[in-house]
């Protein structure tokens, strides 16, 4: 036992490891593919994207080691330390960042950048996982429900501001380890009703929809009038509180669409919802990479011979729209395996997670799963023209260095532990 405790990779999941370097080989094939269509390519060089990508996976290997080496129980200890440095350091943005497409999001270090919101993913996991193992904490109780509210809302908030709502959106996923943790269905319900009212105000217009919203209201009403559900009758208000609030709420689509969105979310939306046309100009991204999936048929066009990707029809190719490479040259059968090791990856973390003997690492392994869900579903919707695009890469696959070293951590915090399952807590 004492060997086993001075390796401090003892415990490690040799499965979801193999899982995620899978990733990693194949992420780094469909960055080569893309990179090499530049001229004077050179593989090793930090002037192609190729070359700064091993860099980055060069640089995780100590972040994994130093991840393992530190007890498992720091990581709860100082959660909450580290949650209020990283608010610190999203503030710090706005006086200190480097503004770069439109978006201050990034700190300069000479020819490396670093996009800090990459990394609160994980802090913001660990404080949830905290706050959620405390013994008074109930998620039914709405003492409890504004405390893990407010620990999403404030770094969603500081990343939305700078502007990155995309990056603010994946926030999102930690309602889903809410829901597992004793949260009452029906927020999750509301918010789905509310994107689902959002779009389709956004389709038929205001008047159709509070229409719609009245005759639905009257239906159930008399629905449950006159089959006597007695049960149901003390609802008979709360239809009529709902139907004010979906009124007020479709109301006020116009103005949040206006003036909650910046102009080319707008655009983007309005090209998804088919309000309108335009391939050459906001929707070309997205006609491109559909237009270089679908070329790829059945098996594709292999490992390099994708016409359109070495023509550089898709722009940034290799970040977001990567999954559009895989499209091309690996065809159905390509995009298929890479789907199915992605759900072996998280179906893995989720396996692990219920296997934990401490609330905290459970919660933790959810919201690892959650974030890689959430990321995994987005961006794989928008390459293939179901979502509008919002800049969201695909773990592993997508070239960055922010992104691929936030990844790395937020995984290798939950193997380490998971790892530290088989000691005493």
């Amino acid at each position: 036992m004492r060997k086993q405790r001075n390796n401090i990779f003892y415990g490690a999941d040799l499965i979801l490891i193999l899982l995620y370097i899978s990733l990693i080989l194949l992420g780094l094939l469909n960055i080569y593919s893309v990179s090499s269509t530049s001229a004077n390519f050179d593989a090793f060089s930090l002037s192609s994207r190729f070359g700064t990508q091993l860099l980055w996976i060069a640089v995780s290997i100590p972040i994994v080691i130093f991840v393992f080496f530190l007890e498992a129980r720091i990581y709860e200890r100082f959660a909450t330390l580290f949650y209020l440095f990283i608010l610190v350091v999203l503030a710090g943005l706005f006086v200190f960042g480097k503004n770069i497409n439109g978006a201050t999001s990034w700190y300069s270090f000479g020819a490396f950048n670093l996009q800090p919101s990459e990394f609160a993913k994980a802090i913001t996991a660990l404080a949830l996982a905290k706050i959620i193992n405390e013994s008074q904490f109930d998620l039914r109780k709405f003492h409890s429900q504004w405390k893990v509210f407010l620990i999403v809302l404030l770094p969603a908030i500081l990343i939305a501001l700078q502007p990155d709502p995309g990056s603010s959106l994946v926030y999102l996923a930690f309602f889903f380890v809410f829901y597992r943790e004793g949260l009452p269905w029906y927020y999750i319900f509301f918010g789905m009703f509310a994107v689902i009212l959002f779009i389709l105000t956004m389709i038929f217009g205001k008047a159709i929809m509070l229409i719609s919203l009245i005759i639905l209201t009257l239906i159930s009403s008399l629905y449950i009038r006159f089959i006597k559900m007695r049960k149901f009758k003390k609802f008979g208000f709360d239809l009529l509180v709902v139907l004010l609030f979906s009124s007020v709420f479709v109301l006020s689509v116009d103005h949040i669409f206006n003036y909650v969105f910046e102009q080319h979310h707008r655009d983007r939306f309005m090209v998804i919802l088919g309000k309108t046309s335009d391939t050459k100009g906001i929707g070309y991204n997205t006609d491109q990479s559909v237009l270089t999936i679908g070329s790829g048929g059945l098996i594709g066009k292999g490992f390099m011979y994708g016409d359109r990707t070495r023509g550089k029809f898709v722009p940034e190719q290799d970040t977001d729209y990567i999954f559009s490479t895989i499209g091309e040259e690996w065809g159905f059968v390509g995009t298929s395996v890479v789907v199915i090791i992605f759900t072996a990856f998280l179906l893995r973390i989720l396996y692990l997670a219920e296997k934990q003997k401490n609330k905290f690492s459970r919660v933790y392994g959810y919201c690892v799963a959650s974030i890689f869900f959430l990321h995994f579903m987005i961006n794989i919707g928008m390459v293939i023209g179901l979502l509008p695009t919002i800049g969201i890469p695909l773990p592993f696959f997508s070239y960055g260095g922010s992104a691929f070293l936030g990844f790395t951590i937020l995984l290798f915090i939950f193997i380490k532990l998971d790892a530290n399952k088989v000691y005493e807590w």
